[in-house]
């Protein structure tokens, strides 16, 4: 029995002894209220895509027709602002109000998760819709309208139990992948009844990752655990750019790739974790499928699908995670003998017909203003021109008032600080970085740099205080808990 056959037997038995609740992880499925309440909202505004196919659930007519019956008095209004951000497609206006949905906090306030400058670039154009939203979901009693569509949507959540925790199963057996090395991130499944059929959209923000399906004859188990591979691939391929980019000439292939969608054109790190994710779907494809599914990925444009391929087998035969694997894989890429297999390629002309739409992540909008100042000041930071870093992170503080970007500009100067040998002016600017609540990826780290201080200055209970706290932080980066537990150990020991 061969190694990839044992994982997925393996997977196999797991998932019939945990059951799927337990696989699929508490409410990792599910449907969410925000999105439910937006595509209300547009349905009624005018949002007709496929209203006539007998793929939409009869939810969707039923929603229509409870938001005639009430007469909400903002439907005018809302009727406008849809008709005044129309959209070059449907999906591109389905793709919008989905971004929307997802960087709010949901009824009743829709306020959203993120501050301004950090909103997708396709929600920034809404500016005002939450508003709107706000006073729809209330004028309009879609809190009830939720309620009694409960039935339907549970039997809509049962009939995907099973398909996302196999699909969850399969990736994290074939990558080796412990739950724990997710920590801190989220990856989470939406089913909408309220939008129309066959749709399958993926968002990534900061540390979420989300899928949105929507009604189909067959639950789309494929499909998520190909964007679970993704989320599982992101941060595995994020730590080794450094070596990925050093095959960034193979990018200019993909240029002549008509089906491929524009992102994978400008960004080589997402190109290949895309490739080695349609690369690993083949390997756990039936055996008479595998060599079907690299081709049709190469001709879609996944260049190194077919090395990744390749290399795989090798994988599966040794005891190593793939995170752990990974290096191996991108140092056997040859570039010559890949220039040599890419020469002779015909891309596809149209991607594979599926009805199904992916949304890319959104590319955030270039800084302006003091964002940019602080990118810049980072950089320089980065290739340690620490005066002038210093410079910039101060001209920030000047620039804005706006809070977060303070406590990056003081997290800048506070590590600027410890790499100037000035311990007692970096304690200062880290406490000061902690007041101003920064996002949880600097608190963590500040917490650790306090710690490290605390230990170097011989107090080992301050120091074992700190390190604690980062490692309650939520959303703490990998490298940062790793450094917190270090902490702790050291200053545990008697």
């Amino acid at each position: 029995m061969s190694v990839l056959v044992r994982i997925l037997a393996l997977v196999a038995l797991v998932a019939v002894s945990v059951g799927p609740s337990h696989a699929a992880g508490e409410g990792q499925l599910d449907a969410s209220p925000a999105l439910f309440s937006v595509m209300a909202a547009i349905n009624a505004a005018g949002f007709d895509a496929d209203w006539n196919s007998p793929g939409n659930h009869p939810l969707r007519a039923a929603a229509r027709r409870w938001v005639e019956a009430k007469a909400p008095p903002v439907l005018k209004e809302l009727r406008e602002f849809y008709a005044l951000h129309r959209q070059r497609s449907s999906p591109a206006e389905l793709s919008q109000y989905v971004s929307f949905a997802l960087s709010t906090s949901g009824p009743p306030a829709f306020k959203y998760r993120f501050q301004t400058y950090l909103l997708p670039p396709d929600v920034q154009p809404l500016a005002g819709f939450e508003k709107l939203m706000q006073r729809f979901h209330q004028e309009a009693d879609i809190d009830g309208l939720w309620r009694q569509a409960q039935p339907a949507i549970e039997q809509a959540l049962a009939r995907y139990q099973e398909p996302v925790s196999r699909a969850l199963l399969e990736a994290n057996g074939y990558l080796r992948n412990p739950t724990s090395e997710t920590l801190g991130r989220r990856f989470q499944v939406y089913v909408e009844l309220l939008a129309p059929p066959n749709v399958v959209q993926t968002r990534s923000y900061a540390d979420d990752y989300f899928v949105v399906v929507t009604p189909s004859p067959e639950p789309r188990g494929a499909d998520i655990r190909y964007a679970y591979l993704h989320f599982l691939l992101d941060p595995i391929a994020g730590r080794q750019s450094e070596l990925l980019m050093k095959k960034r000439a193979l990018i200019d292939y993909v240029l002549a790739a008509p089906a491929l969608a524009e992102h994978y054109k400008n960004d080589f790190l997402l190109l290949a974790t895309a490739s080695l994710a349609k690369a690993i779907e083949a390997r756990l494809a039936p055996a008479g499928q595998r060599a079907a599914a690299v081709e049709r990925a190469l001709k879609e444009g996944f260049i190194l699908t077919p090395h990744f391929a390749e290399k795989l087998p090798a994988y599966e035969a040794q005891e190593q995670s793939l995170r752990f694997y990974f290096p191996e894989l991108v140092k056997s890429i040859d570039l010559g003998r890949e220039e040599r297999r890419l020469a002779n390629v015909e891309f596809d002309r149209e991607r594979q017909s599926r009805r199904i739409e992916y949304a890319a992540p959104p590319a955030p909008p270039p800084p302006t203003g003091a964002v940019k100042t602080l990118a810049e000041a980072d950089d320089l930071y980065r290739a340690r021109d620490l005066d002038k870093a210093r410079e910039l992170f101060l001209r920030v503080l000047r620039e804005t008032g706006e809070k977060a970007l303070h406590a990056k500009s003081y997290y800048g100067l506070a590590r600027i600080a410890v790499l100037k040998n000035d311990p007692e002016l970096a304690v200062k600017l880290f406490e000061k970085t902690l007041e101003l609540a920064p996002e949880p990826a600097d608190k963590a780290w500040t917490l650790v740099y306090l710690g490290r201080l605390a230990q170097a200055a011989g107090d080992r209970e301050r120091a074992l205080e700190r390190f604690q706290a980062a490692l309650a932080v939520e959303g703490a980066s990998a490298q940062a808990r790793q450094g917190a537990e270090q902490g702790v150990r050291q200053n545990s020991q008697p």
